[in-house]
């Protein structure tokens, strides 16, 4: 089976304490926004890396200079996780033989994965994959296609690099609820982790490497308006139902159960989660749902405390800490799990031999 051989992540440097961004929010959005306040301190957040600086937010932006940004600054992430990474998993950047690149808070064409070509030692012929739009779930849909793709070349290494700069989608005009809430949520984050087919040797031994047995990818009917971008002449404006957390403690359990049991097991196997912590109540939803009691989230949460919600590149921060924290644990399952626009589910099933 496809097995997960390495992870590395990175931030930018801006880092803004919770209750400094509190601040902030107050001064950006006046007496009206008052009462919506309340939401970075019932957060669970700490603290968040941002693109630019604390000033850079207080001035308007066209979306070509913040899209700009992006690039700038989603290129410089993408080669600091994908050069990490090599050295981590002891191999050169020219044994890569697809990277499938996800991302969903910016725009560039050719993507960012072509333009680390003019900075890396890639394989000219490598293959390129790049995925848009699956916002939050994206990270764990990469790890599942990937697999899927290891699985037909059972020799090949398949990279999946994740950078998500949430911040540059604030709308600095922009006082409507939604803008607010996601002001206090989001932040900014890259990952990179390397999906290998179970004929490439095993040459990390000091860092577990769960196979990746199953996944499941689930979109349900007339739930557009749920979570997603509306692309404006200003720039990406947020769409965030507050009704995410009931649709996860409806449909999730469900979802999980249909995979769980095509591998004959049930949610009492699973020793280990990696989900992704949209928020506070999404947490809280996801333990409800799945009848979690014993802190079977605490590296979502964790994460969530010290990063922020960096969409699509957040779970691979908790799987990260979950593969160190299992060691050479055998005969052990792990669930990783997203919710992203469409509305849809990506559920990835871990097992260590």
């Amino acid at each position: 089976m496809p097995y997960i051989a390495g992870i590395t992540t990175a931030n930018p440097s801006n880092i803004l304490e919770q209750k400094d961004a509190k601040y902030f929010a107050k001064q950006l959005f006046g007496p009206q926004a008052e009462h919506l306040m309340p939401v970075f301190d019932n957060a669970l957040i700490d603290r968040r890396h941002f693109a630019m600086e604390t000033e850079w937010f207080f001035h308007p932006h066209t979306f070509t200079e913040t899209n700009d940004r992006y690039i700038e600054t989603a290129l410089a992430l993408a080669e600091e996780v994908v050069l990490k990474l090599a050295d981590q998993c002891g191999i050169n950047t020219e044994d890569f033989d697809a990277i499938f690149f996800v991302s969903t808070t910016g725009l560039s064409t050719p993507s960012i994965d072509a333009r680390l070509f003019n900075r890396i030692s890639f394989n000219s012929h490598i293959k390129r994959i790049p995925i848009w739009g699956l916002g939050c779930a994206a990270g764990v849909g990469g790890i599942a296609r990937a697999s899927e793709y290891v699985q037909a070349f059972p020799k090949h290494r398949a990279l999946v690099v994740s950078v998500e700069l949430c911040s540059l989608a604030f709308q600095l005009n922009d006082h409507s609820k939604s803008n607010i809430v996601a002001s206090a949520l989001f932040a900014d984050g890259a990952a990179a982790c390397l999906i290998a087919g179970d004929e490439v040797p095993n040459q990390h031994r000091d860092y577990s490497q769960p196979s990746i047995i199953g996944s499941l990818s689930t979109t349900y009917p007339d739930t557009l308006d749920v979570m997603g971008w509306r692309i404006t002449t200003e720039g990406f404006k947020i769409v965030l139902s507050k009704n995410i957390p009931s649709i996860v403690t409806s449909l999730v359990k469900q979802n999980v159960e249909e995979l769980l049991t095509l591998h004959g097991i049930s949610i009492q196997n699973i020793s280990h989660y990696a989900a992704h912590p949209g928020g506070a109540k999404v947490m809280d939803a996801y333990a409800e749902a799945l009848s979690l009691s014993n802190g079977e989230l605490h590296h979502s949460l964790d994460v969530l405390r010290e990063f922020g919600n960096m969409s699509s590149a957040t779970v691979f921060f908790i799987l990260d800490r979950v593969l160190r924290e299992t060691g050479s644990e055998s005969n052990a399952y792990g669930l990783v799990s997203a919710l992203g626009p469409g509305f849809s589910s990506e559920l990835v099933l871990l097992k260590w031999n």
